[in-house]
């Protein structure tokens, strides 16, 4: 992105960092943000990297209202030899304009977007912690501005991406977590946003998740909104079981969002000769497994936590206890790579990695 493009403004008054060996996932924030406006007659403009700063909106905007909003997640990670390294960021911006799409949204310059971001990256560098199982978690996200209570498309919007050093996702780390499989929510169906990484799917998460913290467990596993028997994905992330040997992963049917990371454990898993299948599987199926004891392993994905060993899975008032709580060696296998890459300790053979220069 050439200088003409960008405007940089950069703070006079740096924030304290936090304490990166005791991160929280989420808690603090960068120096500055990127931001980028659209209107109807001039479309996307006024490419800025400005001090992280509130934002100032008319009541009546229309996010507040109608929920007209999309985000994204990746990460930058420090190397060993001191660079900064993206994991698959194009993949990011090619979902969002899928997002987009889908909340009637314009579209974004994908390449732009990711110049801006690595522009970003580089003023901020110094918020991107070295410490072991750290990393600088990156926000992208679109809100419609428009003041109107009408019940359209937007005609104004901001792009927005903020940054945050974080932790582990889970308290528990890569140990294995409890996931309860919700029965009596539904969180999309297909024709639905279930495939679009918006705002709305997540708020309508909650109640059950509420649950589930009560009971005890990390997150909620949710079955099709029809005939809820069919698994569907996690709230953070997409899910896989490796049964007698095979993995299986649901197929993306209109309602499961297509996860960065799901679609690079594929990868691995078939370069490594992994049978591995994307299909229908009910929860029927999976107790059936585990009782005949064919059930090894369930793993989550995602960019937060990247990969979640499943040690326990509750459905209807059964515990499932997976691999006697303990981390399968599949996951354990495919957390090392794939964050190997991310690090650039292993090699990419893939050439999913890019690094920011700094």
């Amino acid at each position: 992105m050439s200088n003409e493009q960008l405007t940089i403004i950069q703070t006079e008054n740096h924030k304290q960092k936090p304490d990166f060996e005791h991160l929280e996932f989420g808690k603090e924030f960068t120096d500055h943000m990127f931001v980028m406006d659209y209107t109807t007659d001039l479309g996307w403009h006024d490419a800025r990297i400005i001090p992280y700063q509130p934002l100032s909106l008319d009541p009546s905007a229309m996010v507040f209202h109608y929920g007209q909003t999309v985000f994204e997640g990746l990460k930058a990670y420090y190397t060993e030899d001191g660079n900064i390294l993206l994991f698959r960021p194009d993949k990011n911006m090619q979902r969002l304009n899928q997002s987009n799409d889908r909340l009637c949204i314009p579209e974004i310059d994908e390449a732009l977007a990711l110049d801006a971001l690595k522009e970003l990256i580089k003023i901020d560098h110094e918020w991107v912690p070295k410490v072991k199982g750290t990393s600088l978690y990156i926000r992208p996200f679109i809100i419609a501005t428009q003041a109107s209570l009408g019940v359209h498309p937007s005609e104004s919007y901001q792009f927005i991406i903020i940054m945050s050093p974080v932790g582990s996702y889970y308290k528990e780390g890569i140990k294995p977590i409890k996931i309860a499989v919700e029965s009596r929510y539904v969180r999309a169906v297909a024709g639905g946003t279930g495939q679009a990484k918006t705002a709305g799917n997540y708020a309508s998460s909650l109640k059950a998740q509420e649950v589930a913290d009560e009971e005890g467990y990390s997150q909620v596993l949710w079955l099709d909104g029809v005939e809820r028997k069919y698994v569907e994905e996690v709230g953070s992330m997409n899910i896989f079981f490796k049964i007698n040997g095979e993995v299986i992963t649901p197929a993306l049917n209109g309602s499961i969002l297509p996860g960065i990371t799901r679609d690079s454990i594929l990868h691995l898993l078939r370069h490594w000769n992994v049978p591995v299948v994307e299909r229908k599987i009910s929860m029927e199926e999976i107790y059936q497994a585990y009782k005949d004891g064919l059930l090894e392993e369930v793993f989550g994905t995602g960019t937060a936590a990247v990969i979640s060993p499943v040690g326990e899975l509750y459905w209807e008032d059964k515990k499932l206890d997976i691999n006697d709580g303990e981390i399968g060696e599949l996951s354990l296998k495919l957390y090392n790579t794939l964050t190997g890459i991310q690090l650039g300790k292993e090699e990419d053979i893939f050439d999913w990695t890019v690094e920011v220069k700094k």
